[in-house]
């Protein structure tokens, strides 16, 4: 049995596939932009009660910065104005030693910050905010089966009533993850180059409970504006607060750390040796039951090019470019995807209305050029912010479960500052970002490259890479010669040491 989804005669249609924020976020940008808007999700509806709690296995909690902050504005100023009311800031990096010792590490000298917020709660708002558009419709359960772009259609089933669909589009959108299905039926039609890579460490989420103040209420156990690491070397454990005062912890371990870890005993025993005062906030029966209903989860990375079929498919968010959570750049780059996709249409001038009915003969049907191009672009600039990214996440895990305990790192984070603030100017950007990509081609001063990834939306990830890149040149080169400096003035005093012992030899 089958059943069509009627296409309207003049706004045209996209079909976005996949309900995560990512997809949301698309649906009510092209919303706003006239387009009659259809959503299929493969999973029940996360408003439900059920999903919530499926949901809260699996995800890592989300750090929403600059960029993702930005692609919010960008679509719906006062919706993003709304979801900033329920995020915790975290100013900085809390870095908790073996034993027990605590070190403030700040992002940034003028107190910026990323937020912490549930992956559950963002997604909720979001699909709150498309429900309530007249030219969106949710569907929910509907698995794609396959895709037809030169025909325009796509076939999916509802998973309720085991009933075939056919749904015609204008533009199909896949924002379904890291597993994307359009992804794969886009292969079918495009030279698609492709890389994925699982690395050899997996996570699994625990949850550290809220304690009570003085007055017997809810109270965080850590300070709530850090995002806390206890860095091990070859794996760490993070913190993130959430907002009934409890933290997200996610545990990051290679796969074979995780194998050894088989009886509740080993368990104990491992986190009393590697983390003995996590061990105390958590509680043990807590850690033991998290350990034995939360799955362990693995650590993908995705790059391929292009994202486009003609002017009729892109692909966005982890269907593009999964990428480690180690930057916390995932969803903020899934976002800013539909930004710079929203500014490519802008420029190119993509009306909503169809100018000729869809024949469904892919020889007679025209090409639409200005949404061809807009999508040409899209795949030809945003594949080199993609890989800088995804390469400087799997970097940043080095990072935070080792390097940020070292001398030579916080010297290294010291000089960055110092320099950084000396010679950087911040930008005044005012509503160009919702008109062009990114404004700042040639950023100016000297710039941290945590900064520019975080806190500068104007800057593409690529163009961070670079400037980062000749940034490290000039700090070795200091590095070196202070070396020399030192050696040389070592040098000079034992010269002038030696001469003082020769001429007191001569006087006595």
């Amino acid at each position: 049995m089958s059943k069509d989804v009627p296409l309207p005669d003049t706004a045209r249609k996209v079909v976005i596939i996949g309900a995560g924020p990512v997809g949301c976020l698309a649906a009510i940008a092209f919303a706003k932009m006239n387009w009659q808007v259809q959503i299929y999700e493969a999973r029940p509806d996360l408003r439900l009660s059920s999903s919530k709690a499926a949901a809260q296995q699996r995800s890592i909690n989300l750090a929403i910065s600059s960029r993702g902050i930005a692609a919010l504005r960008a679509v719906d100023a006062s919706a993003a104005e709304r979801f900033l009311q329920t995020v915790i800031p975290m100013r900085g990096r809390m870095i908790h030693d073996i034993d027990g010792n605590l070190q403030s590490q700040p992002y940034d000298r003028d107190g910026q910050c990323i937020n912490s917020i549930d992956r559950a709660l963002l997604n909720v708002e979001l699909l709150e905010e498309a429900s309530e558009l007249p030219n969106i419709r949710l569907t929910f359960k509907h698995k794609v089966l396959s895709a037809d772009f030169d025909q325009r259609v796509l076939f999916l089933r509802d998973g309720d009533s085991g009933a075939d669909i056919r749904a015609n589009f204008d533009l199909c959108i896949g924002a379904d993850g890291s597993y994307s299905i359009i992804r794969r039926q886009l292969m079918r039609v495009v030279r698609m180059n492709f890389q994925q890579e699982y690395i050899p460490h997996e996570y699994i989420e625990l949850k550290m409970p809220a304690g009570h103040d003085e007055h017997g209420n809810p109270a965080f156990l850590l300070d709530p504006n850090h995002l806390h690491i206890w860095p091990r070397h070859s794996f760490m454990l993070i913190a993130l607060p959430n907002k009934d005062k409890t933290f997200t912890c996610t545990l990051f371990a290679p796969t074979v750390e995780f194998d050894r870890l088989i009886t509740r005993e080993d368990i104990l025993l491992w986190f009393k040796n590697h983390f003995p005062d996590a061990l105390s906030l958590l509680g043990e029966d807590k850690l033991l039951k998290d350990f034995e209903k939360n799955p362990r989860s693995p650590l993908i990375t995705t790059k391929l090019t292009p994202y486009h079929y003609k002017d009729r498919c892109v692909i966005l968010g982890d269907a593009a470019h999964s990428m480690v959570p180690f930057y916390g750049q995932g969803l903020n780059c899934g976002l800013e995807d539909v930004r710079v996709l929203l500014t490519l249409l802008q420029e190119e001038c993509v009306v909503p209305s169809r100018t000729m009915p869809n024949s469904g003969d892919p020889e007679s049907d025209p090409m639409d050029q200005r949404l061809f191009k807009a999508l040409s672009r899209y795949s030809a600039s945003r594949h080199e912010d993609v890989v800088a990214i995804c390469e400087l996440a799997m970097d940043n895990y080095v990072e935070m479960r080792h390097s940020v305990t070292t001398p030579a790192y916080i010297m290294k984070k010291a000089l960055d500052h110092l320099l950084f603030s000396l010679t950087a100017r911040g930008p005044t950007l005012g509503d160009s970002l919702s008109r062009i990509a990114f404004p700042t081609i040639n950023p100016r001063g000297w710039l941290p490259l945590y900064t520019m990834v975080t806190f500068r939306p104007d800057i593409g990830y690529a163009t961070a890479r670079r400037k980062a890149a000749r940034q490290d040149i000039i700090l070795a080169t200091i590095a070196k010669l202070g070396t020399v400096g030192v050696c040389a003035t070592g040098f000079y005093l034992t010269w002038t040491a030696l001469r003082w012992m020769r001429k007191s030899k001569m006087m006595f």
